[in-house]
């Protein structure tokens, strides 16, 4: 009766060395046990599937007692089909024929090899947690249901992919998250249809606001951040195979965020954030500034460092606006470099690139060393809000045409330009610069700074419930 399922099986798996066919004699007939030898723990399959199998002297054809008497495995199910048996089987899954039953048996015997939990590159902290996520969904499910034991945190699977058949799971928290978001990103996730789901950000570019450079939908690899977001009332999307946590919706405003916002003193907390507000300020709009001013408006600069000015582009033999733009470019050069190559090497271009090429630049006369320290700062301050570096460069430039064609009115225009796009931005539904779009209930307290935790760690939907 399994024959043929057995051959088709052969056939969509023909040329696969890891796939293993054992064939056990019973008193009722032949069971055929298939399953990834890679991709499965063979002790656990010897142990608890085949040996009581082959040590059962009567098998019989009672379905409930073979999962409840004989397979000791600690996960049995049924596979409806041939097409979700393979998966199963690929998946790390060992699948069972039993002669004279027709259900499909499967057990998880899951023991591929992972990378072990280490402290994540891009979100290092001074003082909490320092999990993060791995390549392994399983493992980092098991991370949030450490932080949140609530029967109400719901993990919702979904096979996405046609033919990658990758393992997605919409993570949030019933009742505390709104039931529009979820309904929104479950359309979303079924929505897609591509052959190949390999990362996160074929589900990210899905949902996120499209023709923006800000990110409107937010990623994590700390699991402590992405428990806190679920307690806030947001989704939480984890992919197999990808260390990034999706986070929806994501709103300006949290950019500005860090974790040690929250384990630190929040006085000092509160200092760092608003220099990240400060340095967003000047890496986004001093540069434009710059050149109106020394272009367009000198007679707004005090008379005294109009002499330096003049003193110091003596000889150089550009425009101010082509100086700025290209320093800028300069900059983005070393940045690339130094993040694309060998960690060491990385470190050692950035050095080279900002101190002995920056300092041949001024003493060439190619450029003046006050627009070298403008455009420095403009950089160096990019840095200290991250997840925002692609967008500040953009609008920066955007800002510098600006002001480069008609001064100070090109600047004013160029920046309202700016809160205009990004006050129409939404993420999911709710406006991007939320809480701001929503001043009948605007809560200050961990907006601009941030106050007590005990003050602040309530569900964000609950206090703003108008958005």
């Amino acid at each position: 009766m399994h024959d043929e399922k057995v051959k088709i099986i052969k056939e969509r798996l023909n040329n696969n060395f890891d796939i293993i066919y054992r064939e056990l004699r019973t008193n009722r007939g032949t069971v055929h046990v298939i399953f990834d030898g890679i991709m499965c723990d063979s002790v656990f399959v010897s142990d608890f599937i085949l040996r009581p199998l082959m040590e059962c002297e009567d098998i019989g054809n009672n379905i409930d007692r073979i999962t409840g008497e004989i397979l000791t495995s600690k996960t049995v199910r049924f596979a409806d089909s041939i097409d979700t048996a393979i998966v199963k089987i690929l998946s790390g899954d060992v699948m069972i024929l039993f002669p004279g039953i027709e259900k499909i048996v499967t057990c998880d015997a899951k023991g591929y090899n992972t990378r072990s939990i280490d402290i994540p590159m891009t979100e290092t902290v001074l003082k909490g947690p320092r999990e993060g996520f791995t390549e392994d969904i399983i493992v980092n499910i098991t991370q949030i249901r450490r932080r949140i034991k609530n029967p109400m945190l719901k993990l919702e699977p979904y096979g996405m992919g046609n033919k990658s058949n990758c393992l997605v799971v919409l993570a949030y928290i019933d009742g505390a998250t709104p039931h529009r978001l979820v309904d929104l990103i479950r359309k979303s996730l079924l929505d897609i249809q591509e052959d190949y789901v390999l990362s996160s950000n074929f589900i990210e570019e899905r949902i996120k606001a499209k023709h923006t450079a800000f990110d409107t939908i937010g990623y994590t690899e700390k699991p402590d951040i992405a428990a806190s977001k679920l307690s806030e009332g947001k989704v939480v999307i984890l992919v197999d195979g990808t260390p990034i946590a999706v986070v929806a919706p994501s709103f300006f405003l949290e950019s500005f965020q860090t974790p040690d916002d929250y384990y630190l003193n929040k006085y000092i907390s509160n200092t760092a954030r608003l220099l990240r507000w400060g340095a967003f300020a000047i890496a986004t709009l001093l540069p434009g500034f710059y050149i109106a001013l020394v272009c367009y408006h000198t007679n707004l600069i005090p008379t005294i460092f109009v002499f330096r000015f003049a003193a110091a582009r003596a000889g150089i033999p550009f425009p101010t606006s082509v100086e700025v733009v290209m320093l800028s470019l300069f900059f983005m050069l070393i940045r690339e470099g130094s993040v694309r190559l060998p960690q060491p090497l990385g470190s050692s271009i950035s050095i080279v690139g900002a101190l002995i090429l920056g300092d041949a630049l001024v003493k060439s006369a190619l450029a003046s060393n006050i627009t070298l320290i403008v455009i420095a700062l403009s950089s160096i301050c990019s840095f200290l809000v991250p997840k925002t570096y692609g967008a500040i460069t953009i609008w920066a430039f955007i800002i510098m045409i600006f002001s480069s064609i008609i001064g100070l009115p090109g600047f004013y225009v160029s920046f309202v330009l700016l809160v205009s796009h990004l006050a129409g931005l939404d993420s999911c539904g709710y406006p991007f610069l939320y809480p701001l779009g929503t001043l009948k209930v605007l809560n200050l307290k961990d907006v601009l700074i941030r106050d007590d935790l005990d003050k602040i760690s309530n569900n964000i939907f609950e206090r703003n419930e108008d958005a």
